[in-house]
């Protein structure tokens, strides 16, 4: 697995796009995200489909064309650095495809990377961008999400990844019930999201083959322990994850039974051979951290640290 093209890091003054892509989004959470960020002195603005709401499917934050047409402006215009969506929910794999991807590539060629963030719901575009556009994204706190509004460490992670992304090129797990699930130290790219998200992509024409090589960082929210089975089993299944480097787990914030959620974890996983290092902080969890995808670095589990080789951001 090669490592993908990084974009610049933010500076100050620069030009930030809100898009949602998934499902609705609150007014007042979306006002106090920007107003955080315009106290970072950057610029943002939102793209005129935000809050829409779809017609009939309450779930989702507008048309699926809509909102594909959003985030092909946001990548397309040369003025904007950093496209971060506002929200998870569900709604992303409906507009996936309506995406000009042949717009996006020739906006890449012309203007070069930027930035892309976002989590949860967002893990089929984080694919996208990696598969289809070969540019490395951020698995972080979303504009309108609780835990960026509420959360300092959050707030201060993403802060440091977006302008100072050396001083965040060593990534330690924040939750004191990390732990190796199973041992050792594995090199890869990195790559995840979403691990229901993920099984969901496979057999779509332009899905990952597969894990090899990565250092695969999953988490979950909301699904009962046998359909975290299920997943794991279907990712097993399809060899999916035959060749991967080494696993990061996050959060499985409303998994439950947790005990039953843990202990498979270790009974899918622990049998791939490779360092799995558990509860490191990053997804559905209070203050989590932000992740770069498309990163090469080194897994510790035993020492419970994931090292980048280069700066998230160049």
């Amino acid at each position: 697995m090669r490592p993908l093209v990084r974009p610049a890091r933010l500076t100050p003054g620069a030009r930030v796009a809100v898009v949602a892509p998934s499902g609705p989004v609150p007014d007042d959470g979306l006002q106090t995200g920007l107003d955080i960020l315009r106290g970072w002195d950057l610029d943002p603005f939102v793209l005129p489909h935000v809050l829409d709401r779809h017609p009939e499917f309450d779930y989702l934050a507008g048309a699926d064309a809509a909102r594909a047409r959003d985030l092909e402006r946001a990548w397309c215009d040369p003025s904007v650095s950093a496209v971060f969506c506002a929200k998870g929910g569900y709604g992303s794999q409906r507009m996936v495809e309506l995406v000009d991807w042949a717009a996006m590539r020739a906006a890449l060629r012309s203007h070069g990377p930027k930035v892309f963030l976002g989590y949860s719901d967002i893990t089929p575009l984080h694919e996208a961008f990696a598969n289809r556009l070969g540019v490395a994204t951020l698995h972080g706190p979303m504009t309108a999400v609780l835990d960026f509004l509420k959360n300092a460490r959050a707030q201060e992670h993403l802060r440091t990844t977006l302008f100072a992304p050396e001083e965040a090129q060593v990534i330690r797990a924040v939750s004191e019930a990390s732990r190796a699930l199973v041992g050792g130290r594995a090199r890869g790219v990195t790559l995840g999201g979403c691990v229901s998200l993920l099984a969901a992509e496979l057999g779509t024409p332009h899905a990952r083959a597969s894990a090899r090589g990565g250092l695969l960082c999953i988490e979950d929210i909301g699904e009962e322990a046998y359909s975290v089975d299920r997943i794991l089993t279907q990712l097993l299944r399809a060899r999916w994850l035959e060749g991967v480097a080494g696993v990061v787990l996050g959060s499985w914030q409303e998994c439950e039974p947790a005990d039953q959620v843990r202990a498979l974890l270790a009974d899918r996983l622990g049998g791939l051979g490779v360092p799995v290092l558990t509860e490191f902080g990053f997804g559905h969890c209070e203050g989590a951290l932000t992740i770069p995808f498309g990163v090469p670095g080194e897994l510790d589990a035993d020492a419970g640290t994931l090292t980048l080789d280069v700066p998230a951001l160049a």
